[in-house]
């Protein structure tokens, strides 16, 4: 007798036991029999349908963090005055929080935000929601943890440009200080590790605002419309989006090149190249998260997209692919190659529409 694989091994969505009572596949033409799939426990969902073997996890609701059992109520105050004061920088003018903004998801507006003076970098501020999970920091993952993250802004010629070596006496003397850098740490001094220590503890707590996806998650029903119903739908099979972001954050900690580079251009960025110093890693960028996603543009690592229907459109198109310009890009062994991963998705009008309505709802 032949054995018959599971349709998952067959890179389709696993459609059996959650279409077994529908009239007709469970494409999403069909709300009703859509919702009474999603209607099961999350254990039973359609499987992700995923790009190459990629080792995807299950999706989660958004959870507050425990603040009285992990996180001593000093340190969270003195980490919330030091993330909104603007005396971190050179200028007395810019804080961690004029680039990282609550109402969005701890990202800010502008595709990139001006620093010190007015400079400009070349990265747009990613989103600190849920940062707590990140296995590494920043766009390239130079930094491995929110520690060793929290001064690199504050000294950065084109951010706060602040004097690390001047920062501990700048906020010794300003008044409140001492005493709250004695109830957090058990004396008043002022040091480099504890200002890192504080706002570290501080950006652990910054989970992602609660939303409509958390309580369909939930088991809520009829948190999500039909419209968004198909495009939770599309992100777990069709539009493969789980193959990058899973898990609660919706993200995989990993890195990948979508082909904006700007290989040999005015704003070329090497990505991750510049910390590893592999050629296979040029152009390569962190998955972001997900979470609060509508909030948080532009996005991407140089906020090129100001809109999610852009980015859906392009993600549907299969991203970018540059070619070698020249005879001296084509040997170049730098030259990026985008990632296998992604594709074109064949996305038609109304899913790409329901797309962009399910990701409003993350």
């Amino acid at each position: 007798m032949k054995k018959i694989l599971p349709l998952i091994f067959l890179g389709l969505p696993f459609l059996a036991s959650a279409a077994s009572d529908c009239r007709q596949p469970l494409d999403g033409r069909d709300p009703a029999c859509l919702r009474q799939a999603y209607a099961r426990p999350l254990a039973e969902w359609p499987a992700p349908q995923v790009e190459g073997q990629v080792a995807w996890r299950e999706m989660a609701a958004a959870q507050a963090p425990d603040l009285p059992s992990t996180l001593p109520y000093p340190m969270l105050k003195l980490g919330i005055r030091l993330f909104f004061d603007p005396a971190l920088s050179a200028s007395g003018k810019i804080a961690c929080a004029s680039c990282h903004r609550p109402q969005h998801a701890y990202a800010d507006t502008l595709a990139v935000t001006p620093g010190h003076e007015g400079r400009l970098g070349r990265r747009n501020a990613p989103a600190l929601v849920g940062v707590a999970g990140a296995s590494s920091l920043f766009w390239d993952g130079r930094a491995p943890t929110l520690e060793h993250q929290a001064l690199g802004p504050i000294a950065d010629p084109a951010e706060m440009a602040m004097e690390l070596k001047e920062l501990p006496a700048k906020l010794a003397a300003i008044p409140g200080y001492a005493e709250e850098f004695a109830a957090a740490w058990g004396d008043g001094a002022v040091t480099l590790a504890r200002i890192q220590g504080a706002l570290a503890a501080y950006q652990r707590t910054l989970a992602p605002e609660r939303t409509a996806f958390d309580a369909f998650l939930e088991g809520n029903n009829k948190a999500l419309d039909d419209k968004q119903l198909l495009g939770l739908h599309l992100f777990r099979t069709k539009a493969r989006c789980m193959t990058c972001h899973n898990g609660p954050a919706l993200n995989d900690n990993d890195f990948h090149n979508l082909g904006l580079t700007y290989f040999g251009r005015k704003y070329e960025d090497l990505g991750r190249y510049k910390v590893t110093g592999k050629n296979e890693d040029v152009g390569k960028f962190r998955t972001p998260t997900l979470r609060n996603v509508s909030r948080s543009g532009p996005w991407m690592h140089n906020g090129l997209f100001g809109s999610l229907r852009g980015i859906v459109n392009m993600y549907n198109a299969g991203m970018f692919h540059p070619k070698p310009a020249n005879a001296a890009q084509a040997k170049d062994p730098r030259f990026p190659v985008t990632s296998p991963l992604v594709k074109p998705l064949k996305l038609d009008e109304r899913e790409l529409q329901a797309l962009e309505a399910f990701l409003k709802t993350l």
